[in-house]
């Protein structure tokens, strides 16, 4: 269904790729004419944009009703200009879930980050993603 998300489908965002398990997520942009910048590349909010919720609905989902999970901040650095179709890559380990139960057991509620890269059809890194997700106990 989030393929179907307004905010996505304008952008041209589209999630390619969920595990059954929610432990892995894929999702790619296309450059086409509605989400090109003034210079012919990706619009770099459309590149923030695909990696929004991803770690945050895969952790909500994975945690259980247990837990509140919040995207609380994200910052980008561009490598290289974007052209073609992007992708990012989200996946979570069953170590760092149950290192974030243990953390979030004992203090309540812990900020966790997570380094991402979308990259381009060449394998090449195109920005990188710095998102801060929130999570504590209910």
């Amino acid at each position: 269904m989030i393929n179907w998300y307004p905010p996505f489908m304008g952008a041209g965002i589209k999630l390619t790729y969920l595990s059954d398990d929610f432990m892995k997520a894929e999702v790619q942009l296309k450059l086409r004419w509605w989400n090109k910048n003034l210079v012919g590349v990706h619009f770099g909010g459309s590149l923030l944009a695909m990696c929004d919720p991803f770690y945050m609905l895969l952790l909500m989902n994975t945690l259980g009703r247990d837990y509140i999970v919040w995207d609380k901040a994200a910052s980008i650095r561009f490598k290289k200009p974007g052209r073609g179709t992007v992708k990012c890559v989200f996946e979570l380990t069953e170590p760092l879930l149950a290192q974030i139960r243990e953390e979030v057991t004992l203090a309540g509620k812990k900020d966790y980050f997570f380094d991402l890269q979308i990259i381009d059809e060449q394998g090449e890194v195109v920005c990188e993603v710095h998102k801060t997700i929130y999570v504590r106990k209910k």
